[in-house]
């Protein structure tokens, strides 16, 4: 497949699966990896909804450096296809409000449901709104050495991924 096939394979898989996964790591450097309702916007900017204080979410505050993981696990074994990003995530703050509200339009209209009010993500609340913005993106890919089957990566980041 080119560059082209394998992006539009890419948003395939990010429209038809719900959750990411996201890889977060404390100030230690300890990973945690996290699976999570998500959304995302026209640009590929991926939003959810957290408790802040969640490991993830402390880990956020931290080191905004994340890794995110979609991967379609609904096929028959070797058959699969994921989409690897890693960029930076941060909690949204009430300075960002109408990007909260944008937020909550994507991530309820994804349940058919209302979106809930974005008062009830920010002040003394438990939960906040977090984005994650992908700077590199890849798809797995099958390849052979020395006629062993191998899971390699191919780098799709372009302007076409975001167009």
């Amino acid at each position: 497949m080119n560059s082209s096939e394998l992006t539009i394979k890419a948003k395939k898989v990010i429209n038809d699966i719900l959750y990411i996964t996201i890889a977060t790591s404390d100030k230690n450097n300890q990973p945690w990896n996290s699976p999570l309702y998500s959304a995302f916007d026209k640009n590929y900017n991926f939003y959810w909804a957290s408790w802040k204080e969640n490991q993830h979410s402390k880990n956020i505050k931290e080191n905004e450096k994340v890794f995110v993981v979609i991967y379609d696990s609904t096929v028959p074994e070797g058959t699969g296809f994921g989409v690897y990003m890693r960029g930076k995530a941060c909690q949204l703050e009430k300075k960002d409000i109408l990007e909260i509200v944008k937020s909550l339009k994507l991530l309820y209209s994804r349940k058919n449901k209302n979106p809930r009010k974005p008062e009830e993500f920010l002040a003394l609340l438990p939960r906040r709104i977090y984005k994650f913005v992908p700077e590199k993106i890849w798809v797995n890919s099958e390849s052979d050495v020395k006629s062993n089957f191998v899971d390699s990566r191919i780098d799709i980041t372009s302007e076409f991924f975001f167009k």
